[in-house]
This record gives structure tokens, C-alpha cells and sequence, in this order.
């Protein structure tokens, strides 16, 4: 007897429903009503740029976790001046937010401020568990990163995946993965169906940025390092007609739910939202998709 698929209308609503979405302090701290932009209960990262003092995430961690939001705030290893830094932060995450996730990663700078080099040396010492978190999650890159893998290749990427599956199996944490954000759902499908068949079963959210002017998501794309799927901006970008008018990531959703619609065993779980036009109007692109 066939199995009846799940409509790709109710797999989108249901990504949607369950989407992480991303923050900074800064962002968080122009709302004034935080609980008319996201439901209860949403899962919201806290992005760490550095120059941000920790006592400003944790207070914005503590803000939403007042809301009746789950906070999971960046912790970017380079930014770390030491051991007792992380187990400073980890602690006060805890104690004063409750927060019990965490997305791990490198962070920006070129050189580390103390012994810490990647999300994997975080994890090293064995501080997350002891501080009793949960969850955590890592940055996925489906269109590579020549931070780490200058060549343009995924050899340093892969050995990282491969490390971290191996940490996670004989870990209490759950884990994930969390991609940059893309504008082509060609690399994101590609990627997670590489990563699967070489033995990564974690799951994977799929970033999408949310709406804003194609000139916006491209000095974001062009930051952050996004890779070829810019393509797609700069086509737009280059139409003045579409110029002035934000691009929404319905295409990304739609790909993504026929994806899994006809493919119910990968891997991708979830999406996570880029807010790069606003918080606003990042709430109000996902409640009109969602209508």
C-alpha cells in the first residue's frame, strides 16, 4: 500500500510554524512589543557581533526569555579571552536568562582573543554539559567557506561535520545544524544530500533571509560570505523594476517543501529566519505565508 505524502502547502506552514528566527541586541532593543512580532515559545537566536559586552546579550537574553521566548545566544570562540571566560558566560546564561541552547562557532575574528579557535574546541572543554545545556547547534555551509577551506574546497568543512557527529554521539546534547542563509535551494538540497550519504544525520535548518531590497541582501550576501546562489539577487538587482521592491524568500519555502514532500527522510527539519529587511517585516512576510 502507498504511504499518502504530505501536501507541500501544509510542509511549508509547518516550517514556518516550528521556524527559528535571529536577532541582535541592537534589533531587540528598537521592539517595544515583542510578543506582536512572534509567537510564544519561538526559538530565538541572539547573534553576537563582536564589540557586544556579554552583559548586553544576556540582558537580551533575559528580555525574551521574560516574553515567553526560548533564547539561544551565539557563542563565538575567537571572541573568548579564556576558560574561565566561556564558564563566565555559560553560568550567566543560566542563572540569569535560564538559557539552556547555544549555536557554537568560530566567529569573525581573523585571530582568536584567547585559546579557543572553533566551535569544536568549545565543546572540548566539556563546560556546556556541566553548565546544563541542552542543545546546541553548529553553522552549516552549503556553499563552503573560504574561512576555513580557502582552496574552495569542503575538506576541512567535511573533517569538522565528521568530528562534531562523532562528539554528539557520545553526548548528552542534542544538536543541529544551522546554514547561512541562501538565495538558491540548488546548493542547500545538494549539500544536505551529501552530508547524509557520507554518515552526518544531524538536522539541518535552512537559513532564508528575510524580506528586504535586493541591494540590502546583497551587501548582507556579499558579509557573510554567501556563495554562488548571489547569482539570483544580482539578476534581480540588476532589473530596476525589481530594485525597489523587497525580495521575499517564497521561492526558498517552496523548494524546500517539495523537497521534502517527496523526499520525507532527509535530514532538514526546520528553517531559521535571516530578519535582514526587520524584524517587522519578517513577521509579517511569515504571517501572510502562513495565512
Amino acid at each position: 500500500m502507498t504511504q499518502e505524502r504530505t501536501p507541500p502547502t501544509s510542509i511549508a506552514a509547518d516550517l514556518l510554524a516550528s521556524s527559528s528566527v535571529e536577532v541582535t541586541p541592537k534589533t531587540l532593543a528598537k521592539e517595544a512589543d515583542l510578543t506582536s512580532l512572534l509567537p510564544a515559545g519561538k526559538v530565538v537566536f541572539i547573534a553576537h557581533i563582536a564589540g557586544t559586552h556579554i552583559a548586553e546579550m544576556v540582558a537580551a537574553a533575559r528580555r525574551l526569555r521574560a516574553k515567553g521566548f526560548d533564547p539561544q545566544p551565539h557563542i563565538p570562540a575567537r571572541l573568548l579571552g579564556s576558560r574561565a571566560e566561556l564558564a563566565d558566560w555559560l553560568a550567566r546564561y543560566r542563572g540569569e536568562a535560564g538559557v539552556e541552547r547555544a549555536l557554537l562557532l568560530a566567529g569573525g575574528l581573523a585571530t582568536p582573543a584567547g585559546p579557543f579557535a572553533s566551535s569544536m574546541d568549545l565543546l572540548g572543554t566539556g563546560l556546556f554539559d556541566a553548565a546544563g545545556f541542552r542543545e546546541i547547534a553548529f553553522a552549516g555551509h552549503p556553499e563552503g567557506n573560504r574561512d576555513i577551506d580557502p582552496d574552495g574546497g569542503t575538506a576541512h568543512l567535511d573533517a569538522a561535520l565528521a568530528w562534531k557527529q562523532a562528539f554528539v554521539a557520545r553526548s548528552d546534547l542534542k544538536a543541529a545544524l544551522v546554514t547561512q542563509f541562501t538565495f538558491d535551494p540548488a546548493p542547500v538540497l545538494a549539500w544536505a544530500g551529501r552530508i547524509a550519504a557520507a554518515g552526518i544525520d544531524l538536522p539541518v535548518r535552512v537559513g532564508l533571509a528575510g524580506p528586504a531590497k535586493p541591494a540590502t541582501l546583497l551587501r548582507y550576501g556579499l558579509n557573510c560570505g554567501v556563495g554562488a546562489s548571489l547569482r539570483v539577487l544580482s539578476r534581480r538587482a540588476g532589473d530596476l523594476g525589481h530594485m525597489l521592491r523587497p525580495f521575499a524568500p517564497d521561492d526558498m519555502l517552496s523548494a524546500l517543501a517539495d523537497h521534502l514532500a517527496a523526499h520525507p527522510e532527509s535530514r532538514i527539519s526546520g528553517i531559521h529566519l535571516f530578519p535582514l529587511g526587520g524584524l517587522r517585516a519578517c513577521s509579517d512576510w511569515a504571517a501572510r505565508a502562513l495565512g
